[in-house]
């Protein structure tokens, strides 16, 4: 298969269709996920399968979330927002796994903050990204439950692994009419919208069931203990 990106046009095509039918009403978010070409974030031998509605391993005990689920992430995360382009001027993700939903967010903010706990994730995050020439997504190997600076506010949190319970240090460091999107749950997850509304107050909503790696403290150099 070429990797030009023209071979892949129409299973790109169909795939947008099947976000369209399975509900995904936000062309914003539909035109983002259409110009990111998910074969790269994938071994050459995944290729065939990369715009199947399906996750996929990447190694590591870790795979990139269906298209779907992406979709749903990102349009839960600027659902209060009608503006085009980079509507937020800092975001945070948590998991960014192979840098695939990063490459999403980047559609939407000056700077997305992007932590990784598995150190050989983060460098091959850094390649795909390179290789789109998208800049202005920062990688870093660190703890999703303490690695992000806690002085930035952040104008949305995406985590794309599963804790127990959402971490409450993760709301003190939105903005006001911010969200954290995150998975919550153990062998029954639901994906979770905490809205800040204000230092006292927030909205707590439960989407769709969903099924993610659990979120794990700590940090592994080499992925082999994960």
């Amino acid at each position: 298969m070429s990797n030009s990106g023209f071979t892949f046009r129409r299973v790109r095509e169909e795939m947008i269709e099947t976000l369209l039918d399975l509900g995904i009403k936000d062309f914003r978010v539909l035109d983002a996920i259409s110009q990111v070409p998910r074969h790269i974030f994938l071994d050459e031998a995944l290729w065939s399968r990369a715009y199947e509605n399906r996750s996929l391993t990447i190694g590591y005990k870790q795979t990139i979330s269906q298209p779907y689920i992406v979709a749903r992430m990102t349009e839960l995360l600027i659902s209060h927002t009608n503006s085009r382009g980079k509507i937020f001027e800092n975001l945070l993700e948590l998991g960014s796994g192979c840098g695939y939903q990063s490459a999403v967010l980047s559609f939407f903010s000056e700077n997305v903050d992007a932590i990784e706990r598995i150190k050989p994730l983060v460098q091959k995050s850094k390649e795909n990204l390179s290789q789109l020439k998208i800049n202005n997504v920062l990688f870093r190997h660190g703890d999703g439950y303490q690695d992000w600076e806690k002085e930035k506010k952040y104008d949305g949190i995406l985590c794309a692994a599963a804790p127990r319970e959402y971490p409450n240090d993760l709301v003190s460091v939105l903005s006001n009419d911010a969200k954290l999107v995150i998975p919550v749950g153990g062998a029954s997850q639901k994906l979770n919208v905490i809205t800040k509304i204000n230092n006292d107050e927030i909205n707590e909503e439960e989407f769709d069931d969903v099924s993610f790696v659990p979120m794990l403290a700590g940090k592994s150099e080499d992925g082999n203990d994960v």
